[in-house]
């Protein structure tokens, strides 16, 4: 470390405050006869003493700033990273991976930090501090590692770094492209086995996530298999130790790849767990990857969509197609003279040409009106519009005659109820002209239109494809017939409906969906992984319908096998979360409680844990890879067994150095509390010798 004195003033202001020292402290010990009796020693002393504080005092007025320069000597930093994923262990030499290995490891980073800052950090799954050794992670992603190297030491001495791992990744890039931004060498401590071995492996079990009671649902299993040529194996599917299904696979190739698709049937409601096996081939060193379960949320009812129209219309059928591509519904379609069912098993009715002076449909519109049932006014031109105007859905038809405009569409501005996709809107202008009453139409400040009118050439604010509510139910109408050309004209320019298809499932969802209107809600995912952690969000609500988040929420989650596990929720800013970690494969319920005021109120649930087999798919080691970012990052590979080169490489690089900084610092004199000191200590020392020779 250096010190020195600087001053923004020339360095020669100093005589002055020399000089001014050198006068006071002269006229005040040398002119003055009272200073005879002193001993001339004495006097010396308190004129030293006096012209110091003088000329501190008047330097002071310089403003002289300490100027302190440090010398940092930082060590390159060396990166351990420790693959800590299950494929480490699939091979013959895991007892030398659980025993010998960590110790092999530790000793090289004592070894390094003598002359290295040596971190260690763990990936897998997700990135973490330290090295760990228990090889449990379920992926292997080099992404997450080298983005948070680089957002670590960007601005830092980084040597180089190690990575120990088999070479094998399952999630994100390959290291070679992912370790891009890393400007150090990288060196590799290859694991694991790179000898190809006999082995049949379940791949992947392709499959929906919900299922519909007594459907059939297909799945689709993918397997691959190393040097078993001419060898045969059994596909089963069973749920519960029952058996769903069998087939033969015969392997006629090396290697060998194959997709098999099989067909269930949903018989029981719920999450259901259903198991897939290949059976075991004779000398398959590893048997884990022979066997996947996975979950499907079979669902006893799909929600059920009522049309009824005043007579047979194409339309019906087009709404009939875009509703049903969508698994969620099931429509039954009706002409008013033939319905006579009771309405409140429906999620949502469709009512074409309905009230009308042919089909009034007074009773059947009371009974919806009574059971909250949405509707969906599809209107055409020969509505009765008087009976229409009295349902209070927000518009009024005044209509001129009888007879009819062609209204092409296009799409109001700002509608806030769904999003549409941008080829939707776009292409909304483009549909042909439907059949609309010729009419004044007086609209609620209430209704949402989601398209108007465009009479010929001119935009005009009638509505055409609008929505509101009567009291608390969702009502859409269509002021308009003939979309069944729309559901044509948009197969004609795409080869499908999408379009169409769009335009009327969302309208139906938006509709059919029915506002929760509890106090208290809890919601989560219905399946994760086993190496994801279960998390629930909550909701309370107090008699306002205004959030508050003071009650205390607790949960219970609930194995198979009956074994509680108690969590309490943690309040946010309006609502709750709660993390509650990782679980076992398998299926589980919960139980949420509050209590709010002297109201107890309960949620209960399910979610699954599905297991993660990507590890064990692939246990051959891919040492190629980790030569290939070796040497694109100017670094070596080397093996287990000669871990303790790994120093001597390190030490014999020349472009491994630590870096020397020399900050500087700069502090004003004024402002150090010693230096104030200083000042007082002379002061002090001079008053002392005056008082005692009896100078004042």
């Amino acid at each position: 470390m250096k010190l020195s004195i600087v001053t923004e003033a020339p360095a020669w202001y100093v005589l002055f405050c020399v000089a001014a020292g050198l006068l006071y402290s002269g006229i005040l010990y040398y002119r003055e006869n009272r200073n005879t009796a002193v001993p001339r020693w004495l006097k010396n002393v308190m004129a030293v003493t006096r012209f110091t504080v003088i000329f501190i005092l008047t330097f002071l007025l310089l403003g002289p700033m300490l100027k302190t320069i440090f010398r940092e000597v930082q060590k390159p930093v060396i990166v351990l990273a420790q693959d800590a994923s299950g494929s480490i262990l699939m091979n013959k030499d895991s007892a030398f991976y659980r025993s010998q290995y960590p110790g092999k490891i530790n000793a090289l980073v004592e070894a390094l930090s003598d002359k290295y800052d040596v971190q260690t950090y763990s990936f897998g799954d997700h990135f973490r501090e330290k090295t760990d050794f228990s090889f449990r992670d379920k992926q292997t992603d080099f992404t997450s590692l080298f983005d948070e190297i680089e957002s670590r030491y960007s601005d830092r001495n980084l040597g180089a770094v190690i990575v120990a791992s088999d070479g094998i990744y399952n999630e994100g890039q390959s290291p070679v492209y992912a370790a891009e931004k890393i400007h150090a060498p990288v060196f590799a401590i290859a694991l694991g086995d790179t000898t190809v071995r006999k082995d049949l492996i379940l791949t992947k079990v392709v499959h929906n996530r919900i299922a519909f009671l007594g459907n059939t649902f297909p799945i689709e299993v993918v397997a691959d298999a190393h040097r078993c040529m001419g060898e045969k194996s059994i596909l089963t599917v069973t749920k519960g130790g029952q058996t769903l299904a069998s087939k033969p696979v015969d392997i006629n190739a090396d290697p060998f790849d194959i997709t098999i698709p099989v067909e269930l049937t949903a018989s029981s409601p719920g999450l259901q767990r259903y198991t897939v096996t290949l059976s075991v081939i004779n000398g398959e060193t590893n048997v884990q990857n022979n066997t996947q379960d996975f979950f499907i949320d079979v669902l006893d009812s799909r929600e059920k969509i009522l049309i009824v129209c005043a007579n047979p219309h194409p339309d019906v059928g087009a709404l009939k197609e875009a509703i049903e591509t969508n698994d969620n519904y099931q429509v039954e379609t009706y002409t008013l003279a033939q319905f006579d069912k009771p309405v409140d098993k429906y999620n949502l009715a469709i009512l074409h040409g309905i009230p009308s002076d042919q089909a009034p449909g007074q009773k059947l519109i009371a009974d919806l009106a009574a059971a909250n049932i949405p509707v969906w006014y599809i209107t055409g031109a020969s509505g009765r519009f008087s009976g229409f105007n009295s349902l209070g859905a927000g518009v009024n038809v005044q209509v001129s005659g009888s007879s009819a405009n062609d209204c092409e569409a296009y799409p109001a501005d700002g509608f806030p109820l769904f999003n549409l996709s941008s080829q939707a809107t776009d292409y909304i202008p483009k549909f042909p002209a439907l059949t609309c009453p010729f009419a004044n139409y007086q609209v609620s400040p209430a209704v949402n239109p989601l398209m108007k009118q465009k009479i010929g050439v001119l935009k005009t604010d009638y509505p055409l494809w609008v929505f509101s509510q009567e009291g608390t139910r969702k009502v859409g109408i269509i002021f308009g017939e003939g979309i069944w050309k729309w559901r044509l004209h948009d197969y004609a320019d795409h080869g499908n409906h999408d379009i169409f298809n769009e335009l009327v499932g969302k309208t139906v969802q938006y509709l059919s969906v029915r506002d929760d209107k509890s106090f208290f809600r809890v919601s989560s995912k219905t399946n994760y992984l086993e190496n994801e952690s279960v998390q629930f969000d909550a909701e309370v609500y107090n008699q306002s319908y205004e959030l508050i988040n003071t009650p205390v929420v607790t949960i219970d989650i609930i194995s198979e096998d009956g074994k509680r596990s108690p969590r309490t929720f943690t309040a946010t800013a309006n609502a709750y979360h709660l993390d509650a970690g990782q679980f076992p494969v398998g299926e589980y319920s919960y139980e949420a409680t509050t209590k709010v005021g002297d109201k107890v109120y309960t949620q209960k649930g399910k979610f699954s844990v599905s297991p993660l087999f990507i590890e064990i798919a692939n246990t051959t080691a891919n040492h190629q890879v980790l030569f290939n970012l070796c040497h694109r990052h100017n670094g070596e590979m080397v093996a287990p067994s000669s871990i303790d080169k790994l120093v001597q490489i390190l030490n014999s690089r020349e472009d491994i150095k630590p870096v020397i900084y020399n900050p500087k610092k700069l502090v004003d004199l004024i402002n150090l509390w010693w230096f104030f000191l200083v000042l007082m200590g002379f002061l002090t020392l001079e008053w002392f010798m005056r008082k005692r020779n009896g100078l004042y």
